[in-house]
């Protein structure tokens, strides 16, 4: 990644003049309200108040250390990314799992992981960029196989019973791709998964171990005789912004604060379309030209290029994940807000032109195979064609506030989706621009085509694909590897009950109206990043730590730089900044102990 200079500070004086004494004055009083005075040291500074940094400031404040928590938010988005997700964790051989009779591993985990990372910069070589991303993959697999569940069981998380099947691959058994089911959707969503963490840090600042410094910008790492030993930066006006809205950049004064290890869990770079585009691989194609944002708009890389300068490695830059499926929001919450539909295996895909992918491409297969065949196009864009029977059945959509019913641990609505659409659906149905829905096959087309208005879609061809592909459902056994797909599928007791219609033809108009939903490109996560050792110590150019600096979440690549390698099996971005960030508070602890 390219460094980008860090803001040049702003005087005291100078934010006196501009803002007035008193408004400055107010400011600074509203956004320190420490335990001592500005210059007093901590005993560590965490930088991001995301899930990765609640849990690294929960480590560090159970060992008894005194912890400042800073963010450039305001305190509404305590807990960061997290709080919109789906909840989605990687478990290996759960007790979930061992419900819905599914028969997982440590060792078929592992050569699931293996298969999909396809680490391949060094691994064994220390100053490879893979090097210690693979430490990092072997010890998050363990955790996964091993604690993870019953740590946070032990912590009030649950877990819906019906185990999701996320990226099930490309086609070879030692290949990208989950073997078997490994998504569990936690009870509650993403505030679910946040909610112990921030309980903890709350308690710890009632007692006076944390203090919070929000709205405070970090422009800068301060270091003495080579050693991280604090950060500096702009106090930003105090701000009402709701949570995930952008938040006002004005600056109002500066600061400097120290203490002996500063933990950076900052994020990645989502949000940053420039900085997308700027390390997007060739690999994946031509970088779209169009996309749409699936975080807020503080997910904006900054905090890497400020730990490059202060000497922190950034490796893998070029391995990131990007979802295909994306939805413009029809009531957005911040800039470009997109929400991906979760599809089950039987809506077709088509590309802007009309023309059918072929295996991978298939929903909920091989996200970024599919991504290289989309921009491989020359589009931004493609499309499922489907039925009302398929999305009332397989489609689900990312985000907490899109998923009321387990969000808010609400049975009755989570029953009603045996016998009707979920609600979100049906509104971005009904109020999404990016939904056609047609009785016929030819008013379908005249409406796809009418959305983007370049006349791409063919009638004759479109309805040439789909004709095939119904002819192939007749028999149990079948040529197209999409309805092998459907009928493995529902082979598995958890889609039958939840994520896949029986086996229909898309024209058959007792399954309608039929349904056309373009796809956008959505920005999501950074799979590259600062890289660490086993205790999240950030690494310099030579291999060796910077001394006083950690990393953790997506800023760290979830661990080590880059633990997903090139893709991942989903389930794994908030499970790593859990991992990542209780090990690196915990190292960071035990580095500042008396």
């Amino acid at each position: 990644m390219q460094k980008t200079p860090a803001p040049a500070g702003i005087t005291r004086r100078n934010a006196l003049t501009v803002t007035g004494g008193v408004l400055a004055a107010a400011a600074m009083a509203q956004a320190v309200p420490a335990f001592a005075a500005e210059d007093q040291a901590a005993d560590a500074i965490v930088v991001g108040h995301g899930l990765a940094g609640l849990v690294a400031t929960a480590e560090l404040a159970a060992a008894g250390r005194k912890v400042l928590l800073l963010d450039q938010e305001p305190e509404a988005s305590l807990g960061g990314q997290a709080f919109w997700s789906f909840g989605g964790l990687f478990f290996v051989d759960s007790a979930e799992q061992r419900l819905m009779g599914i028969k997982d591993s440590r060792e078929l985990a592992w050569q699931d992981w293996l298969g999909t990372a396809g680490f391949d910069r060094g691994v064994g070589d220390p100053s490879g960029q893979d090097h210690w991303a693979y430490k990092w993959a072997e010890a998050y697999v363990d955790f996964a196989a091993g604690e993870k569940r019953s740590w946070l069981a032990g912590l009030g998380v649950q877990w819906f019973p019906i185990v999701g099947w996320a990226e099930r691959g490309g086609g070879l058994a030692d290949g990208h791709g989950n073997s078997v089911p490994r998504f569990h959707v936690t009870w509650g969503t993403g505030p679910a998964v946040v909610e112990p963490f921030e309980k903890k840090v709350r308690a710890a600042h009632a007692e006076g171990r944390v203090a919070f410094r929000f709205r405070h910008r970090v422009d800068g790492l301060v270091t003495t005789g080579g050693a991280v030993t604090g950060v500096r930066g702009a106090v930003l006006e105090p701000s009402t912004a709701q949570r995930g809205k952008p938040s006002s950049r004005t600056v109002v004064g500066e600061f400097e604060l120290r203490a002996p290890v500063v933990v950076v869990t900052s994020g990645g770079i989502g949000a940053n379309h420039d900085l997308v585009r700027r390390n997007w691989p060739a690999r994946l194609g031509t970088p779209p030209q169009s996309m749409i944002t699936g975080v807020p708009a503080h997910v904006d890389g900054r905090m890497l290029a400020i730990t490059e300068e202060a000497g922190g490695r950034i490796v893998n830059p070029d391995r990131m994940w990007h979802y295909t499926e994306g939805l413009r929001n029809y009531d957005p919450i911040w800039p470009g807000h997109g929400i991906r539909i979760l599809p089950g295996p039987s809506s077709m895909w088509f590309d802007a032109t009309g023309k059918r992918f072929g295996t991978p491409d298939i929903p909920g297969y091989d996200t970024l195979h599919t991504l290289k065949s989309i921009t491989g196009t020359g589009y931004d864009y493609s499309w499922f064609v489907t039925t009302q029977k398929i999305i009332a059945k397989e489609f689900a959509l990312s985000g907490s506030e899109q998923n009321p019913d387990l969000t808010e641990k609400n049975v009755w609505k989570l029953l009603s989706r045996i016998w009707q659409t979920p609600e979100p659906i049906e509104k971005f149905k009904k109020n999404g621009v990016d939904f056609v829905v047609a009785t016929t096959l030819p008013e379908l087309v005249r409406g796809m085509n009418k959305l983007t208005g370049d006349n791409l879609i063919a009638l004759d061809g479109l309805q040439r694909q789909i004709e095939a592909r119904d002819r192939e459902i007749d028999n149990p056994y079948t040529k197209d590897v999409q309805v092998m797909g459907i009928r493995n599928a529902l082979a598995y007791p958890g889609d039958t009950l939840s994520r896949t219609a029986s086996v229909h033809r898309i024209l058959d108009s007792g399954a309608g109206p039929l349904i056309a939903v373009r796809l956008n490109i959505l920005t999501r996560k950074t799979l590259g990043g600062l890289q660490t050792d086993l205790s999240g110590r950030v690494l310099n150019a030579s291999g060796d730590p910077v001394p006083g600096l950690y990393a953790a979440g997506e800023v760290a690549g979830f661990g080590g730089g880059g633990v997903h390698g090139y893709r991942s099996l989903e389930g794994t971005f908030l499970g790593g900044c859990l991992f990542s960030g209780r090990e690196a508070g915990r190292a960071a602890a035990a580095a500042t102990a008396t």
